[in-house]
């Protein structure tokens, strides 16, 4: 019965926490601009309403794409711990994570990629030039980051010998959490955050003003607010990952949701004030710095072992 809890929790809390972060953004985003924003709860409003309104399908695989989507961003949470007690002892029972025995960070890895390869098929299906270019770009944003990404994740594995989630944030509650363990790869990882999460400077694969919210030109009605619910669960995740990798997770869900709410917050400054970069600037970034500090991080930890 508590696993059948866990995996109802997980990702109702990934929704409740994603959709608030989502407008939370935007008027952190309004504020800065010096406007007064729209409400927190718009996206719930926004999702609402997009429910009630008509969807134009364009065959099977548009619809498709966006149940794939959503899919890999709901199994993904469910391999995330959110939050537990400092033993761990067991580690799979002390800990809101339904799939901790399931898997380890590179499923994560690879569950992350749906969300991208969901969208690929239904801007496919459209047949609309826009959504051609925003698939082309976020597929080459998602290769520009998961280079790095990857390095990142085999460093934290090498510096705790475990592939687990659960595993390495246990062991950075009894130690040291993984920012100061191995703080260039946490460099690495938050310089690749806003492109995760497709945000500025990285907001290339929508960009409104050049090519009319890209994948997303042809969805309305049901299927845009299923994607603006997968949207909100891909933030929670990615942030999520990063406190469970780098800030030792936490205590208890408080405590968890606490340092999410510090890394959201630290990124959306980021995406407050800078500009859009080019998909070829974007691509030069993170292969540059992110990247070489990443790899620089798995070789010392390779080589202290």
């Amino acid at each position: 019965m508590t696993g059948i809890i866990q995996i109802v929790l997980s990702p109702l809390i990934a929704f409740v926490v994603g959709v608030l972060f989502l407008g939370l953004a935007r008027k952190i985003i309004a504020r800065v601009h010096r406007r007064y924003g729209p409400p927190i709860y718009q996206p719930v409003i926004d999702v609402v309403r997009m429910m009630s309104q008509r969807s134009i399908s364009h065959g099977a695989l548009f619809e498709l794409g966006v149940v794939l989507a959503l899919a890999g961003s709901l199994v993904t949470v469910m391999l995330i711990p959110l939050g537990g007690t400092e033993a761990f002892q067991p580690f799979a029972h002390s800990v809101l994570c339904p799939l901790s025995s399931s898997g380890g960070l590179l499923v994560v890895m690879y569950l992350m990629l749906f969300g991208p390869l969901g969208l690929a098929l239904g801007a496919g299906a459209s047949a609309n030039p826009n959504a051609s270019i925003g698939v082309s770009r976020k597929m080459l944003l998602a290769l520009a980051y998961e280079v790095p990404f990857l390095l990142v994740i085999l460093a934290v594995m090498s510096q705790y010998g475990s592939i687990s989630l659960t595993e390495i944030v246990a062991r950075q509650q009894q130690a040291s959490w993984g920012v100061l363990s191995v703080p260039l790869s946490a460099v690495a990882a938050f310089l690749i955050l806003p492109a995760m999460l497709g945000i500025r400077p990285f907001d290339l694969v929508t960009a409104p003003q050049e090519i009319a919210s890209g994948p997303l030109a042809e969805y309305g009605g049901t299927c845009l607010a299923l994607i603006t619910v997968q949207k909100a669960i891909h933030l929670f995740v990615v942030i999520a990952l990063f406190v469970d990798l780098f800030l030792g997770g936490g205590v208890n869900l408080a405590t968890f949701l606490v340092k999410m709410l510090a890394v959201f917050l630290a990124v959306e400054m980021i995406n407050a004030v800078l500009p859009r970069v080019k998909i070829e600037d974007a691509i030069k970034f993170c292969w540059k710095w992110p990247t070489a500090l990443a790899f620089v991080q798995m070789t010392i930890t390779v080589l202290s072992k």
